[in-house]
């Protein structure tokens, strides 16, 4: 090989590899983000074995109930006629509500991690769960359009109902079990996340409406 077929090898090889390598944090995470927009779903098995996009899948569960949380206390503010204040649904659903909301994800996780594990005899690690049931949990941020009152809660509940479909994608990529398997362990987590939250958002309410919870559980106990 002459020199200079070797620089052009060395130039498309460090092309791809050095691009990846070069790319910010944002710029892979809004990649992978738009592929899930795509319902691409063979990003999971790209992100499960990428250990850096763990805090990366994190914040998505942050940012998705900052949004969700944002969308409640813009829909408040449009109702003060039923005794909403502000500044207490944004410290209570947005603030709390997007810290609790994180916290009961890993509810979720560690759950369908047991059924697959235990039940299914699935072999992976629940690290690798948080990274892709993480990154499908992105729907949640279309919660944000609760503010439009008159279709809050369809919103609220197609938002969810997204993310548990993409999740379900999400669990079978990571873990290579079956559709019916990846259902049932979904279901086990998804199920206690929604009694979790449900539970929360009767925890100091607002006015008749749920407390530390953002979106569409901030309608759960509503009038």
């Amino acid at each position: 090989m002459n020199r200079r077929t070797r620089a052009q090898v060395s130039v498309r090889g460090g092309g791809r590899g050095g691009g990846a390598r070069g790319a910010s944090g944002y710029q892979v995470l809004t990649g992978w983000l738009g592929r899930v927009a795509r319902l691409d779903y063979s990003v999971f098995e790209e992100v499960k074995t990428e250990r850096t996009a763990t805090a990366s899948a994190v914040l998505v569960v942050l940012g998705a109930s900052l949004l969700a949380g944002i969308g409640s206390w813009i829909w408040a503010l449009q109702h003060g006629e039923y005794g909403l204040g502000g500044g207490e649904v944004l410290l209570k659903s947005v603030l709390g509500g997007t810290l609790v909301e994180t916290g009961v994800f890993f509810v979720w996780v560690y759950l369908s991690y047991v059924v697959l594990t235990y039940m299914f005899g699935a072999k992976v690690f629940f690290q690798e769960l948080i990274r892709t049931m993480g990154l499908a949990f992105a729907p949640v941020a279309l919660s944000l359009f609760v503010a439009v009152a008159p279709l809050a809660v369809p919103f609220g509940v197609f938002s969810l109902g997204l993310a548990f479909v993409v999740e379900n994608a999400a669990i079978q990529r990571a873990s290579g079990v079956t559709e019916r398997e990846a259902t049932v362990a979904n279901l086990g987590g998804f199920a206690a996340f929604l009694v979790f939250m449900g539970a929360f958002a009767n925890v100091v309410k607002v006015a008749e409406f749920g407390g530390l919870a953002p979106g569409i559980f901030f309608f759960t106990f509503g009038v």
